[in-house]
């Protein structure tokens, strides 16, 4: 099984930034998936990550908020503030890096498609977010149909101190993309998660057999955060060889 831990704090303060922005109206929806099912979708350099023996694959729609390229004191008129849901799982390089490994990304805003460059599998789609006494309300559909995703999600008790799996289910400090025959890596630095309980009250979607995955066959954990300020995003660099 491996050492399990991964720290809650950011590993180090980056220096050499890309990006700023807020997470705000985080849900983290995540299932249980057997290894073998999501190793298939990854690169051969790649291991599917696993606590206790699992696979986890999680669905986080979020608010995009006060997006800023680095160096810049006020939000892009054209990216400041959007919708954004990924479908994601967990990873670890040839050399033990723990990062996360997006699956599919959907976002409102067609500005953010231009990060397909670096291997992030961006579509634009219509997204919403409506809330209602604790309780968001989210939806997606890809433009041109196909993958779509309701999900509605209570927020429940603060976690003061998040149990060992919580923190492992949501954090990361690193993700990883492919592209030129190369695995890149991004690094990534923000305050620890505000993390919540929650609960799922309703949920329809089909991003996990849009990307290749089976149906999740088991209920999902939740965590919601109500908000992440000035998190920083980091410059790409290439970090290993892709492989076949």
């Amino acid at each position: 099984m491996g050492e399990r831990v991964v720290s809650r704090e950011a590993e180090r303060h980056l220096r050499l930034l890309v990006m700023r922005a807020d997470w705000l109206d985080q849900a983290f929806v995540h299932w249980p998936y057997r290894p073998a099912d999501v190793q298939a979708l990854l690169p051969a350099r790649l291991t599917v990550d696993t606590y206790d023996d699992t696979a986890w694959v999680t669905l986080t729609p979020f608010v995009m908020a006060e997006v800023r390229a680095a160096g810049l004191a006020s939000p892009a008129p054209a990216v400041g503030r959007f919708l954004e849901t990924n479908l994601r799982t967990y990873v670890r390089g040839p050399d033990g890096c723990r990062a996360l490994w997006f699956l599919t990304i959907e976002v409102s805003c067609a500005a953010m498609l231009a990060a397909r460059a670096v291997g992030l599998p961006y579509h634009s789609g219509s997204l919403t977010l409506r809330r209602d006494d604790g309780v968001c309300f989210y939806s997606g559909m890809r433009r041109g149909g196909g993958a779509s995703y309701r999900l509605t999600v209570r927020r429940g008790e603060p976690l003061p101190a998040p149990s060992e799996r919580d923190v492992w289910l949501t954090t990361r400090w690193h993700a990883f993309t492919r592209r030129a025959g190369l695995i890149w890596d991004t690094p990534v630095e923000h305050e620890p998660w505000n993390l919540h309980t929650g609960t799922v009250e309703g949920l329809a979607q089909s991003l996990t057999t849009a990307v290749g995955l089976p149906a999740p066959s088991r209920e999902p954990l939740v965590h919601v955060s109500p908000a992440v300020r000035q998190a920083r995003i980091g410059a790409s660099r290439p970090r290993y060889r892709a492989g076949y």
